[in-house]
C-alpha cells in the first residue's frame, strides 16, 4: 500500500506549487501524514506532518512561515502549499502516514521517521531554479 505524492514541478524562485498526497486504499483522516523530501547528496528531512488526532501542524523551521499542511478529507488528500519557493526546496517530496494509526507527529522529524511513517510512495520532483 502506497501514497500516491504529486503536484512538483519546475519553479522559479519567488514562486509556489501545491503537493498532494492520496491513497485509494484506505481513509486517511485518523492518520498522521507526514511530507518530507531529499535532496540530492542529502539525508531525508521531515518538511511537515499533520496530526490525525487533532489537526495540529508541524513544520521544519526551514519552511515555517511558508509552507502550509492541510488535509481536506472528503477527497481523502492531504496538501502542502509551498509559498515563496527557494532553490534550497528543490527535492524529491514524498509522504507517508503513520504507520500504527496512532494519529500523532511524534516522529516525523527524526532520521528515522520511516520506524514510525510508512506508506511511502515514489514521490514528486520539486525544482526551483532560476
Amino acid at each position: 500500500v502506497q501514497l500516491q505524492a504529486s503536484g512538483g514541478g519546475n519553479v522559479q524562485p519567488g514562486e509556489s506549487l501545491r503537493l498532494s498526497c492520496t491513497t485509494s486504499q484506505y481513509t486517511l483522516d485518523r492518520y498522521a501524514v507526514g511530507w518530507f523530501r531529499q535532496a540530492p547528496g542529502k539525508e531525508r528531512e521531515g518538511v511537515s506532518c499533520i496530526s490525525g488526532n487533532d489537526g495540529s501542524r508541524y513544520y521544519a523551521d526551514s519552511v515555517k512561515g511558508r509552507f502550509t499542511i492541510s488535509r481536506d478529507n472528503n477527497k481523502n488528500t492531504v496538501y502542502l502549499q509551498m509559498n515563496s519557493l527557494k532553490p534550497e526546496d528543490t527535492a524529491v517530496y514524498y509522504c507517508a502516514s503513520d504507520r500504527f494509526a496512532t494519529g500523532t507527529c511524534t516522529y516525523y522529524s527524526r532520521a528515522d521517521a520511516d520506524r514510525a511513517f510508512g506508506s511511502w510512495g515514489q514521490g514528486t520532483l520539486v525544482t526551483v531554479s532560476s
